[in-house]
């Protein structure tokens, strides 16, 4: 991967103008941790129809060493104004526009679900533009880019699309059952299942980072037993190593699991950063 940073146990340097106003400014990005002069930067990709502010609560886990970025699709929340992109090529350029100034020390991508692909996609970007790539990509319910399955929800009536979501977790019936919610939920639904099911990922060079694949025991989209075959298809996509986590639970697994997953995504960021005694870390909100 092109692109090198300091040691991790270097000194950190402070950031720059021109980063300190993407952090500020970004309508793609949102900042909620991260200490005066964190080590590392964990930038986060949500899933279809999720926001940014999915992650937030992984502020309260992370110790300062650790810069929590979360990225904000359009259409959704403050953005809902916004348009929306056309397609995977279209956001992934988006997303590497806000995210490039932002990478001024060691970082790892998460994603989740649709969030997964946008993680990889973003990493080849990233190297493209001859930028320095993630020590870590951790991806998260959902198999390789390539190898997941794909559909048409995104042209299904709005009772489909809602069966869908039931059938995943993650939104409550209460929203569902609410027409105006739905309305509001739906249509970025729809919208992200476009992207990822009309996503026809391009032959590439592996990446040279590993992988960790994350998912829930019972997640019908990546559940234990398809891990099984080449971690869900990830072990094709880097020439490093690839580690499966399963964790107890759905498709939304690090919802319950919350403070599981954030332990595990530290110690392989740096084993110096879940050793405790340090830092003390606040509870889960």
């Amino acid at each position: 991967m092109t692109g090198t940073f300091p040691p991790s146990g270097a000194a950190p340097h402070p950031a720059s103008p021109s980063a300190r106003a993407a952090r500020a400014g970004s309508p793609w990005i949102r900042r909620w941790s991260g200490g005066p002069a964190p080590r590392f930067t964990l930038v986060c990709l949500p899933h279809a129809g999720g926001s940014a502010s999915f992650y937030r609560p992984w502020a309260a886990l992370l110790p300062p060493d650790v810069e929590l970025l979360a990225v904000q699709y359009p259409g959704r929340e403050e953005r809902i104004e916004d348009p929306e992109a056309a397609g995977m090529s279209q956001l992934t350029a988006a997303v590497t526009d806000a995210v490039a100034p932002l990478l001024d020390r060691p970082y790892a991508l998460f994603g989740h679900s649709m969030g997964s692909a946008v993680a990889w996609e973003l990493a080849h970007e990233l190297n493209r533009r001859g930028l320095p790539g993630p020590r870590r990509l951790f991806a998260s319910g959902r198999a390789a880019p390539g190898t997941a399955k794909t559909g048409q929800l995104h042209r299904q009536n709005d009772d489909t699309l809602s069966a869908e979501l039931a059938r995943l977790g993650g939104t409550s019936h209460e929203i569902l059952a609410d027409p105006g919610l739905r309305s509001l939920i739906l249509t970025a639904v729809r919208h992200d299942y476009r992207i990822i099911e009309t996503y026809r990922p391009p032959d590439r060079e592996p990446l040279s980072c590993p992988l960790h694949v994350l998912t829930g025991s019972a997640d019908p989209e990546l559940g234990e037993e398809r891990c099984r075959d080449r971690a869900g298809g990830w072990a094709d996509l880097t020439t490093a190593r690839t580690e499966v986590r399963v964790f107890p639970g759905d498709h939304f697994y690090l919802t319950p699991g919350r403070r599981e997953v954030v332990a595990t995504v530290l110690r392989r960021l740096d084993p110096s950063l879940s050793t405790g005694g340090a830092h003390t870390w606040p509870s889960t909100p």
